[in-house]
């Protein structure tokens, strides 16, 4: 945009020489790309990879005034053959949910039905097409990508969001998880934000700063009528840092005088705000309804000329006076009100008296169709409020209402909190102050999330609004990290809802118990907490899955495994017909059910249930909860293929929803695969970090995998500490799982006393489960611990129980350790049979230090080995995301199918299966069950 640097009329003095040189440049006659010429090569060389079939995105960032929105409209100009859209960040709507990428998909929305289903229903949702639930903001994210991606197929695609600061949060996240995911399709995205955003950090950045001094010096000269002191223009210049708008605007702030002798010149830290100050002098000297109808197009966020000039008359400002006294040219009338800069915006919006302020936006909101659009006429509505007003905090609650509707949770949030502040009836106040905090913490803005909850505990009237609060806290202290606190804070809030909601009570009894075990309480409050249930009246009727839960984890805490036994079964079965919707809200506290009755072949079913129904739900950050829960059974399997797979999108689904990295699955995988320097190295990260920010459940897996590595290592002196760190932690299902670990390395380093600690501990746990599971580790653990004639047996009875669950690292274990027990008892026949059966075994799986291990005894029994990998692995060949997709493919998966699983577009699939054929050396995808198969991988559908 030339106007950004120059004004028509004043232009003529240096004209000729600034024109040399944007023509040296190569540019042409756009004033506004003055010494822009390294600036344009990116973009020219974005506009060229772009239209060879690849993604580019760029942020161009600087400070006010500095050109970005000229560089952004050479881009658009340079984009010939290709469809260009066009977005702007508006201050003023920043809080309205999915403004400024509405803004972008608007020319897009006919063909919405190019898109599957649920990513078609979230854009209609979040766009106001539809009613329904609120989608899932991560869903809406793959929809657009899709949308885009479908889009360039006929051409390529060039995105422009200027103003990018000033993106409501809903547009920012979306468009920052479209920047990180567009890798082959013929799409360029391109930012211009004063600010390196929080969304687009990490992105790839263009920063534009000022002009260098001679095309600084010869722009000042262009605007300036006196002769100047070179030192007076050198100075200025540098003062201004060589920002164009500064060179342009700040000489017709001061004096001829002035400017001749110096005087007036600028701090570099004030320059936005003295350039602002500059165009509050010229707003200043307009005439007075001249300034009236500025300060309604920077109140009015669309720049619609109808509704401007439609609330210009409410306020008897008459458009042939505006006209005919002009603007002095701060302000366009096209299809849209266009200010010269943004910065002319907040001047005028800031100069002007409060009075004036609230006079404009009441008659936008007058203007503003009521069915049409109605939260921005809210919006205007609460901006024109001095006092509290019971119907427009009303109006902002039913936008609120929309704005979760469509997935704006910090729109929402932001509706909220400013009917909070116009409510004056104190238990009104109270019960939506308690609902801001609610929207808040589920933004992700806990201390907003905080100062609400406390307004809503200030002005509780009630004591059922009292516990709201309470538990409310609670929820916020749990979120904020996994600290001790939560548990108990949980506990109080159960127990103080028992007589208003004994439902929600329930619940949240139920929560607080999973936080204690799975998250960062301790023993002390897991028994107070399963104390706490116990007492619990029964519920009416038949029991829920939910009371078999908490009834079943209760018992097994204060009275033992075999009082808890017959309700854990009972609740397994609940759990496999209870309605989904309902479970989701709870389900993660009750996945480790079937572990701890020792079911292995239950134990998947539950989270892969859950997983494919959070999937289709688009509640992209509960995922990884239920991710890790089915990848820690799938990695037991010994299924390594499936559970690199589930690491790799549980980290896609955390990267996208900015939540934490976790890596129990992660850790378990690389112990089992024996990956020494990469575990290790895991491990001491995850001890340290979850350490220190209080996430104890983080530190027990972390152990726990330690046993298992350095127990497949044979470095059982490392293994037996892990092991028994693990065994004190909170987490009664890990906890249970280190048993035979801690067995294992006690015995090899000839601690009796722990070993036999250890073996008392697992039979308390594994003797009243008649499964082939528990009796099959417990009678392994119990060879390792007898005399000859009994151990023989044990370690029989182990192979053959262990064979016929889903558990084949485990049933490898039992013939290893019979191997070595058999060699040590002198019988090397029979050993070399159980020791090359778990070689074979382990080199299958891919457990690289147990196969070693097995290898060396085998060595010792005289007979010759190769050393050998895993055969049918194609890890050397194909990335984690690469098998993933192949093993999605081969089980028949479409491109978009596999793309809404792994938050790709199509085309970015396709992309990635012509690597996958070329290292496999097939051509198409009916050959991948084949190449696929000769690892036995498992079907990766759930």
């Amino acid at each position: 945009m030339s106007w950004v640097y120059a004004e028509s009329c004043n232009w003529d003095k240096g004209r000729e020489a600034v024109g040399q040189r944007k023509r040296g440049a190569g540019h042409g006659e756009n004033v506004g790309l003055l010494g822009r010429a390294s600036e344009c090569a990116v973009l020219d060389q974005m506009i060229a990879a772009v239209r060879m079939g690849e993604s580019r995105v760029l942020v161009v960032h600087g400070a006010p005034g500095v050109g970005k929105s000229a560089l952004l409209e050479y881009a658009e100009n340079s984009a010939a053959g290709m469809r260009v859209l066009r977005a702007v960040g508006v201050e003023s709507e920043m809080e309205l949910a999915f403004a400024t990428l509405h803004q972008l998909c608007a020319p897009l929305l006919d063909r919405l039905e190019h898109l599957p289903a649920p990513q078609r229903d979230a854009l209609e949702r979040v766009f106001g097409m539809r009613g329904g639930t609120p989608p899932e903001r991560f869903l809406v994210g793959l929809a657009v990508l899709s949308l885009l991606s479908d889009v360039s197929e006929g051409n390529p695609l060039l995105c422009v969001i200027d103003d990018a600061q000033w993106m409501d949060r809903s547009s920012a996240q979306v468009l920052g998880f479209v920047a990180r995911r567009l890798l082959a399709e013929s799409v360029a995205l391109v930012f211009g934000s004063r600010r390196r955003a929080q969304e687009l950090l990490g992105l790839p950045e263009l920063e534009v700063t000022g002009l260098k001094d001679a095309d600084a010096h010869a722009l000042l000269d262009s605007v300036t009528h006196v002769r100047i002191d070179q030192h007076i223009r050198d100075r200025f210049v540098a003062e201004t840092r060589g920002n164009p708008l500064a060179l342009l605007e700040l000489p017709r702030e001061l004096a001829v005088t002035q400017m001749a002798g110096g005087s007036g010149l600028l701090d570099a830290d004030t320059l936005p705000s003295r350039i602002e100050q500059s165009f509050m002098a010229r707003i200043e000297g307009l005439p007075e309804q001249t300034r009236l109808f500025l300060l309604i197009a920077a109140a009015e966020p669309v720049g619609d000329p109808s509704l401007v000039w439609r609330a210009a008359e409410r306020l008897g400002v008459m458009p042939a006076t505006v006209l005919a006294s002009g603007t002095d040219g701060l302000l366009e009338f096209d299809v849209r009100v266009i200010f010269r800069h943004p910065l002319v915006r907040s001047a005028v919006y800031r100069s002007a008296k409060e009075g004036d302020r609230r006079a404009v936006h009441l008659a936008l909101a007058e203007v503003t169709d009521a069915q049409a659009d109605p939260d921005r006429r809210a919006w205007h509505l609460a901006s024109a409020t001095a006092a509290p007003d019971e119907t427009v905090a009303a109006e902002l609650e039913r936008s609120a209402g929309r704005a979760q509707a469509r997935g704006g949770l910090a729109a929402a949030a932001a509706f909220l909190q400013r009917s909070v502040a116009l409510t004056i009836d104190t238990s009104r106040r109270a019960e939506r102050a308690l609902t801001a905090a609610d929207a808040s913490l589920r933004a992700g803005d806990i201390d907003a999330a905080r100062r609400f909850v406390d307004i809503a505990d200030r002005d509780a009237l009630t004591e059922f609004q009292r516990v709201r609060a309470h538990l409310t806290r609670g929820h916020i202290t749990f979120a904020a990290g996994f600290n001790d606190e939560a548990p108990l804070m949980l506990l109080a809030a159960a127990h103080r809802l028992e007589p208003f909601d004994m439902d929600l009570a329930r619940e949240t009894y139920l929560i607080a118990w999973a936080s204690a075990s799975f998250g960062a309480g301790n023993r002390d409050s897991l028994m107070a907490i399963s104390r706490a249930m116990r007492e619990l009246p029964s519920p009416e009727g038949s029991p829920r899955a939910l009371d078999l839960v908490m009834e079943g984890y209760a018992l097994l805490v204060t009275d033992g495994r075999s009082a808890a036994l017959p309700t854990l079964r009972r609740a397994k079965t609940a759990l496999t017909d209870h309605p989904v919707q309902d479970f989701l809200k709870w389900g993660w506290a009750a996945c480790g059910v079937s572990a701890l009755i020792w079911e292995d072949r239950i134990m998947p079913e539950t989270p892969a249930r859950a997983v494919e129904e959070v999937r289709t739900a688009g509640a992209l950050s509960e995922l990884p909860i239920y991710l890790h829960a089915l990848g820690i059974p799938v990695s037991l399997s010994g299924d390594f293929a499936a559970g690199a797979a589930i690491v790799v999108e549980a980290d896609a689904v955390a990267e996208a929803t900015h939540g934490p990295m976790t890596q129990h699955t992660k850790l378990l995988l690389t112990a089992m695969q024996g990956k020494e320097a990469e575990a290790s190295a895991l491990i001491a990260a995850t001890i340290e970090e979850a350490g220190a920010s209080g996430q104890l459940n983080g530190v027990a897996s972390a152990q726990w995998a330690a046993a298992v590595l350095y127990n497949g290592l044979a470095r059982y002196g490392l293994a037996l500490p892990a092991a028994q760190a693990t065994i004190q932690s909170a987490n009664l299902i890990v906890s249970q799982w280190a048993l035979p670990e801690l067995v294992e390395a006690a015995a090899r380093v000839g601690d009796d006393t722990a070993a036999l600690w250890a073996l008392e501990g697992l039979a308390n746990s594994a003797e009243t489960c008649d499964t082939d599971w528990a009796q099959g580790i417990l009678a392994r653990c119990r060879a390792l611990l007898s005399d000859d004639a009994a151990a023989d047996d044990l370690y029989r009875e182990a192979i053959e129980r262990l064979g016929r669950t889903i558990l084949r690292p485990e049933q490898a274990r039992a013939h290893l350790l019979y191997g070595e027990w058999l060699r040590r008892d002198r019988q090397r026949a029979e050993a070399r049979i159980h020791l090359r059966t778990a070689y074979e075994m382990f080199v299958s799986i891919g457990m690289e230090a147990f196969a070693e291990r097995a290898r060396r005894e085998l060595l010792a029994t005289g007979e010759t080995v190769r050393k050998r990998r895993n055969e049918a692995s194609t890890s050397d060949e194909l990335t984690a995301q690469e098998t993933q997709i192949a093993l999605l493919v081969r089980d028949g998966l479409s491109n978009p199918e596999v793309g809404a699983r792994l938050f790709l577009s199509p085309r970015t699939v396709e992309w990635h299966l012509r690597k996958i054929f070329a290292k496999l050396g097939i051509s198409s995808r009916r050959q991948l069950g084949d190449a696929l198969s000769r690892g036995e991988y498992e079907s990766m559908t759930q």
